[in-house]
């Protein structure tokens, strides 16, 4: 059972400014903590098991810094044929990517935890979720491919394409329940976290 009366501190364990954007939508005052975990897969790891993993290790260490806060955890992870695809950090890592995307399906693992520090029962603690979101890139020349990235530098994205911006002329087709998880942060799954936790929208 969670106390009806407290109302907690809403933090976003993050450093992203994308998950940052999304979270500003709804309107509810919150503050952003960067968590310090090891972010590496574990040997024989499923990549979603891998992102609710890192999603929930990730709210739960700053819940431990603020206790009595809802703490927002989310982790994303990028596959293809099974295999993880992760931030290509340089152009030529970013390249390759899309290169070996290219006229294929890309299923992204966006992982959610919704950590409820008020939680008296432990089983109440934290929600997790994981939203799949399935990409067909389309099948660009490499000159495409590589006039995209030294506009954009999307180094910083799993997958090398930012869905956001100049990168949706990448992608032919997006299949999703939740159209922000492509972004890093499914909001749909997030209002239902916070409904369950005693969030009110609307202020009524």
């Amino acid at each position: 059972m969670i106390p009806s009366s407290s109302a907690p501190r809403l933090i976003l364990a993050s450093s992203s400014s994308y998950r940052r954007e999304l979270l500003a939508r709804l309107h509810l005052p919150f503050a952003t903590v960067a968590p310090h975990i090891d972010e590496t897969p574990l040997v024989g790891e499923a990549p979603e098991s891998t992102a609710l993993r890192l999603a929930r290790a990730k709210a739960e260490a700053i819940a431990r810094l603020h206790p009595g806060a809802l703490v927002i955890g989310s982790d994303q992870v990028a596959t293809l044929d099974g295999e993880q695809i992760g931030k290509p950090g340089d152009h030529a890592r970013a390249l390759a990517q899309l290169q070996k995307m290219r006229g294929r399906e890309v299923v992204f693992h966006t992982a959610l935890c919704l950590w409820d520090g008020r939680a008296l029962d432990p089983a109440d603690t934290a929600q997790v979720e994981n939203v799949q979101v399935f990409v067909r890139f389309r099948d660009l020349p490499d000159a495409e491919l590589d006039a995209y990235l030294r506009i954009e530098q999307p180094y910083d994205c799993a997958g090398s394409a930012k869905n956001e911006g100049l990168g949706i002329a990448l992608i032919e087709r997006i299949d999703s329940s939740d159209p922000t998880a492509l972004t890093g942060l499914p909001l749909i799954a997030l209002t239902s976290m916070l409904r369950r936790a005693g969030v009110v929208f609307f202020g009524i």
